[in-house]
């Protein structure tokens, strides 16, 4: 996957249209639908690609997760209007070569029917076309924890990035969400909804280990969800990631974090010269 290029012009072309017929941008969940959409569906999926091509000869993996659940509540709404000019931003401002993103949903194994939705590395507005099939369940068990770790299974070990193989260069992990990650990845859990067969439970930091091996990996926490500024959860996610744990306070500039988290990840900006103090601030890894 990766072909073709972002245009702002379509984009606002079907926001456009979507407004005018009264059309939701995610118009598969607000129809009703409490099951995975089978475009998104990670049971039996053997690879999500980020390939290089005659067209994109230097492809650039950027992974977005975020949760669905009932703590984040409105989160994902806000991030739909923002997410779909991730892809604008870092070609314009040259953050990184050949960008390709895919956008992913997580909620609860535990007790949701849409408990991990994951879409294709894509270069062109078929990412919005991904959003607009996720569910917004709401749902999630009610104990501060969701299930992080599964997703960090499926694409530690269910996606293939040329940059990785070819170039030894990683790809960029983005999970915003509001929760604790369990601590094992079960193997009934990946059995049901990803089809793969484990033996044995593995601990959350082992299947982070693993994931680092291909993703620079980050968790962004918005302080407006339902657990924001939790130090129970910040701490935890600080265990795990260390600096790559970012609070946010305006959801709006959620392109903005990745991108630059990307562009310093790519050495695209000049930190010392840079003036702006959110980029100083990433490379701190502070409070946005």
């Amino acid at each position: 996957m990766g072909s073709g290029r972002w245009s702002t012009d379509v984009y606002t072309a079907a926001e456009s249209y979507r407004a005018a017929t009264g059309q939701s941008a995610f118009a598969y969940s607000d129809a009703g639908a409490r099951r995975v959409h089978p475009d998104l569906d990670p049971k039996g999926v053997f690879m999500r690609e980020s390939r290089d091509s005659d067209e994109h000869p230097f492809s650039t993996p950027i992974a977005v997760l975020f949760d669905v659940t009932g703590s984040m509540n409105t989160v994902p709404r806000v991030l739909q209007s923002q997410l779909p000019q991730l892809l604008g931003l870092l070609t314009r401002k040259g953050y990184a070569i050949d960008p390709q993103i895919l956008f992913g949903a997580i909620g609860d194994a535990t007790c949701d029917r849409a408990p991990l939705q994951i879409g294709q590395f894509e270069s062109d507005n078929r990412m919005d076309e991904d959003l607009a099939r996720f569910v917004l369940e709401g749902g999630g068990g009610g104990q501060k924890r969701e299930s992080y770790e599964l997703a960090m299974y499926f694409m530690a070990r269910h996606t293939v990035l040329d940059s990785a193989v070819n170039r030894q260069r990683k790809g960029y992990l983005f999970i915003i969400g509001d929760e604790l990650p369990y601590a094992r990845v079960k193997p009934a859990e990946v059995r049901a909804v990803i089809g793969d067969e484990i033996t044995e439970a593995i601990p959350v930091e082992t299947i982070l280990a693993e994931l680092k091996r291909r993703y620079e990996v980050y968790f962004i926490l918005p302080t407006a969800a339902g657990w924001g500024g939790d130090r129970e959860v910040l701490t935890r996610w600080r265990q795990l990631l260390g600096q790559n744990v970012l609070e946010l306070d305006d959801l709006e500039a959620v392109c903005d974090t990745i991108a630059l988290a990307v562009g310093l990840g790519e050495d695209a900006i000049d930190v010392d010269a840079d003036p702006f103090p959110a980029q100083r601030a990433l490379s701190g890894n502070r409070r946005l």
